[in-house]
């Protein structure tokens, strides 16, 4: 793992929005440690590796999200099924060499040791080079590189760590090894696994100290997209609830709420607050997001060569286009389009239609120059005008259509300049047995990923949007969860309604009889759902963060992987029925290249 004792920092700018400015371009080689950094820059240029690590390709550059946790979570069912690390995520039954664990492992201690690198730069720049009137500033760069530690170790502990904190216990079981400065030999590298306690104690740790660190400053321009004491209070406070302390999460979650200055968007800027709208970037929800410059020039964004902010996430979900001859047979994917929306997921949101409908003659069909414009045939009217009723009167839920594109009713921007029909993938064309919904949340609707054709003004071949990694959304469900378990029922549905209504378009803070829960335990939109149906606190977090790549940790901490299992049932990606196993498909095998390089590396229990 840590293998070199200098800083490799990558030619990336910052997560804030910055461009490549000298200033927030690291040095691409080594550095000496008794020379650098002289000034408050140098030390930015440091930092700038904690944020641009973020975007790695084994982490949130690419594959991450759209291969591991979205077949994990059936957020997808996928096409492909010719990579094996891939098929063992959506089977929830990894190997010890499972590519994707080995690359989140390995980037993610990168990150941690970034971070390290940086608080050992600001005290030698402190020791050696600072004036008095640097003290703010090298404070504001210590607190963003004290969260970001806590965020790379939060992600290692819930994919890594034997076990969640819970009021049975389980502080005493196995974490990751903590690196809390960077080794000086090789046998500094060799570090034992922490306790769970051990571990979340120096989460909350690092995030208070941010909290303090960054106590208000406030970031404008291009470093809006900096960490704020405010995303430090967040995480903090979802920290918290991971470990169940409901009382600290309750009183650290309503400062967020109360003080932040941040508040849930409107439905009329959320329902497109996925897709690349830049006037979204760091909107009024948004505590802490990464960046993404659409600026990769071709090669597939992260794979361009060139130094650039992009990811390529969206390749992956990429939607189907309905064929230029207007033949469902033909569709092309916007990208590559290996994956659409497990089946289960819409009828979870509830959707009340049936899978089958027909395809039909277009009785607008001219006779011939077929084209999407000019299809020989088209859905079934009935069938569409009773999922557009769905869709109006608000009978399934609407996240559902925030989240997803119906085949023949939803449209994309094929080429960056028309419209065609959303279609399912090409080898399910008449497949009336199954719904196969594109992805619409994160993924490229208006242009082709792999042409970038009318992807404007650049012609990149990347993603066009952020990331939200903590929003306020996230952040009324934690609070409602955490005033559950203090037993404050009441503002736990609260919380949980202030929610669902802006996903109804209603005023977020008037009680709705229309759209309101009752309890608790009232029925959700899930209907006949054994997990959610009756949960409106796991269906709500299930619905709102839908695939944002949160929904992995709740089905591990809540402990429902199991019923999961049951419910989705199967993936094409997977030969017969989900294999689930409690004792061991809560956590990721710690990787096999760990274990031989760290001799006092122990394995999960299973592997």
């Amino acid at each position: 793992m840590y293998k070199k004792i200098y800083i490799a920092i990558l030619a990336i700018s910052l997560v804030s929005g910055c461009k490549k400015d000298p200033l927030n371009v690291a040095p691409t080689d080594q550095y000496s440690t008794g020379g650098y950094p002289q000034s408050t820059a140098d030390l930015n240029s440091v930092l700038a590796a904690g944020y641009s690590n973020l975007r790695d390709q084994g982490y949130l550059g690419f594959h991450f999200l759209p291969k591991a946790l979205s077949n994990s979570m059936h957020t997808v069912n996928s096409l492909y099924n010719g990579d094996g690390s891939w098929n063992e995520m959506a089977n929830t039954n990894l190997a010890i060499t499972n590519q994707y664990a080995l690359e989140a492992w390995q980037t993610m201690y990168t990150g941690v040791k970034n971070c390290n690198a940086t608080i050992a730069a600001a005290a030698l720049f402190t020791s050696k080079y600072a004036k008095p009137e640097d003290a703010a500033d090298v404070n504001a760069i210590l607190g963003q590189a004290y969260f970001l530690r806590a965020f790379y170790y939060m992600q290692l502990e819930t994919l890594f760590g034997e076990s969640y904190i819970t009021s049975a216990g389980g502080g005493d079981k196995m974490g990751v090894p903590i690196y809390d400065g960077l080794p000086t030999d090789l046998n500094s590298t060799q570090k034992a696994r922490s306790s769970v306690k051990d571990v979340w104690n120096f989460i909350e740790a690092d995030l208070k100290k941010a909290a303090d660190l960054l106590k208000g400053k406030v970031w404008s321009g291009d470093d809006r997209g900096r960490v704020s004491e405010w995303a430090a209070k967040g995480l903090l406070g979802k920290a918290y609830v991971y470990t169940q302390d409901w009382a600290n999460a309750k009183t650290t979650l309503l400062d967020v709420i109360q003080n932040s200055g941040k508040t849930l968007m409107p439905f009329d800027k959320y329902k497109d607050a996925f897709n690349g709208n830049t006037a979204n970037k760091f909107n009024e929800e948004s505590l802490f997001e990464l960046n993404v410059d659409n600026d990769s020039k071709g090669g597939y964004g992260i794979y361009s060569g060139a130094a650039n902010a992009t990811t390529l996430n969206g390749l992956i979900w990429a939607p189907w286009s309905l064929g230029g001859d207007g033949k469902p047979e033909n569709a092309f994917a916007l990208g590559y389009g290996n994956e659409f929306m497990h089946d289960g997921n819409i009828t979870r949101f509830g959707f009340p239609l049936g899978t089958a409908y027909n395809i039909v003659a277009n009785p607008k069909y001219t006779g011939s120059n077929p084209s999407y414009k000019n299809p020989e045939k088209i859905m079934d009217p009935v069938y569409m005008t009773q999922s557009l009723a769905v869709r109006t009167n608000k009978t399934a839920d609407p996240r559902l259509f925030v989240n997803g594109l119906q085949p023949w009713v939803d449209s994309v921007r094929f080429d960056g300049v028309h419209y065609a029909p959303s279609a399912k993938p090409n080898g399910l064309a008449y497949n009336s047995g199954v719904y196969a919904w594109s992805v619409r949340k994160y993924a490229p609707t208006l242009y082709n990923e792999n042409t970038g054709e009318g992807n404007a003004p650049t012609n990149s071949i990347a993603d066009a949007w952020d990331y939200y990694l903590l929003r306020m959304a996230d952040v009324y469900l934690l609070f409602a969860e955490a005033s559950k378990g203090a037993g404050d029922n009441a503002t736990a549905l609260e919380y949980l309604n202030k929610v669902k209504r802006r996903a109804y378009n209603l005023p977020v803070n008037t009680p709705s009889v229309a759209v309101d829960y009752k309890s608790l335990t009232d029925q959700t939109s899930a209907i006949g759902d054994p997990v959610l149906g009756n949960n409106p606190l796991y269906y709500e977090r299930w619905a709102e963060l839908f695939n944002e790549g949160s929904w992995w940790f709740d089905v591990c901490r809540w402990r429902i992987g199991k019923s999961e299992a049951a419910y989705y049932k199967t993936a094409i990606n997977v030969s017969g029925a989900f294999q689930w196993d409690d004792s061991k498909s809560y956590t990721w095998p710690i990787p096999l290249n760990e274990i031989n390089s760290n001799s006092k590396m122990k394995q999960n229990p299973g592997y």
